[in-house]
């Protein structure tokens, strides 16, 4: 029987995917992206990407600061005139928001308050349903399959003269899993025409899967979807609360009128500079792979089964009540993600840093061999 020793030793012979040496980055990669020092407890929780923002974000926030004392609206208007060019859309069909986060709550307010449905997968990401939940929505719940992936064929059964939306997180949050391409393009095609398709593509840049459909492309069609992005995740600027709706004008229109937090200048200047730096973002995408290839390696040793992630953190089966396992991991020095009913024995773990991950491979071990 292969002892941990051993494991850990034939790990590092076969390209240290697991407790690298000291030096994981090359020295050319600290030079051009200037990584952070480990903080006391790693935050693996939250899906951040804890290389960014990039350097010259950073510069651009710097110079920026000159623009504070303005409104963002003009700025505003300039970003969302590089994202119509970036995706091919008119102008008119984006809405800059505080972070994607308020692009949901306020289209759960436009559409589906004082009594309107809202169709979701559960597990999800909750922004847009709690919200709505407070102006009068309802929630109809349609459990994950087996596979952790939505059920879209039942989410399409349930739509009614009642339902203002439906919603996908596409790869999914907390799961990681991902709508197949063809059965999406079907289904946004046909929901579309009975109520409003809402897919949140937040974790949309890791996806691996060759010429997978953005449903930006419905909305190009003229069809009732909107589509949900952010500064947050591969570029690295979740603290800076940025991130844009793409719809067809009229819609957008719509959705425009309850717009609140309008970000800021100095969020506004770094998402321009952030679209235009793509040494990092081919960074942030590698290191993020390098990091799933770790963990999927100690979650196999130690026999946890997992999904296979299209995004920047891993749902695995803990075997362990994660209010538990929680609570634990942190006297280990890191942070995991929270319970996401009803999967109480599942844990999500964002990647971090590959030195970040290496503390939880060391805490894993120390709790499971125990």
């Amino acid at each position: 029987m292969h002892t941990r020793r051993d494991w850990l030793r034939s790990s590092l012979g076969i390209g240290g995917l697991l407790l690298a040496p000291p030096s994981i980055l090359s020295a050319q990669e600290k030079s051009d992206f200037q990584p952070r020092s480990l903080d006391p407890v790693i935050r693996l929780s939250s899906n951040e990407n804890p290389y960014g923002p990039s350097n010259r974000v950073q510069e651009r926030i710097k110079n920026s600061f000159i623009h504070g004392c303005r409104y963002p609206y003009a700025y505003s208007d300039n970003l969302a005139e590089q994202l119509a060019i970036k995706h091919g859309v008119s102008p008119e069909s984006i809405i800059i928001t505080g972070g994607s986060t308020e692009g949901l709550r306020i289209t759960g307010l436009t559409f589906a308050s004082n009594g309107g449905e809202i169709i979701s997968g559960q597990p999800t990401f909750l922004a847009m349903m709690t919200y709505a939940e407070q102006w009068g929505a309802s929630i109809n719940w349609v459990p994950v399959g087996a596979d952790k992936g939505y059920d879209v064929d039942e989410m399409e059964k349930r739509i009614s003269s009642k339902t203002k939306l439906i919603f996908l997180c596409n790869p999914n949050n907390p799961t990681g899993t991902l709508v197949p391409a063809k059965k999406l393009v079907d289904f946004c095609d046909s929901a579309s025409k009975k109520a409003i398709v809402f897919s949140d593509e937040a974790y949309y840049d890791f996806i691996e899967t060759p010429n997978y459909p953005s449903m930006i492309e419905s909305v190009k069609r003229g069809d009732n979807v909107i589509v949900s992005k952010t500064f947050s995740k591969v570029y690295g600027m979740a603290g800076l609360r940025i991130g844009y709706l793409i719809a067809k004008p009229e819609i957008a229109a719509k959705i425009r009128k309850n717009v609140v937090a309008m970000s800021n200048v100095l969020a506004v200047e770094a998402a321009k500079e952030a679209l235009l730096d793509d040494a990092f973002y081919q960074f942030s995408l590698a290191k993020n792979r390098e990091a799933k290839k770790r963990i999927y390696k100690l979650l196999d040793y130690l026999n946890l089964k997992y999904v296979e992630s299209h995004t920047n953190f891993i749902f695995f089966h803990a075997k362990k009540d994660i209010r538990e396992l929680g609570p634990a991991m942190l006297t280990k020095g890191v942070r995991i993600g929270r319970p996401f009913p009803p999967f109480y024995d599942w844990c999500r773990i964002s990647t971090g840093t590959l030195e970040e991950v290496d503390v939880f491979i060391k805490g894993m071990l120390e709790i499971y061999e125990s």
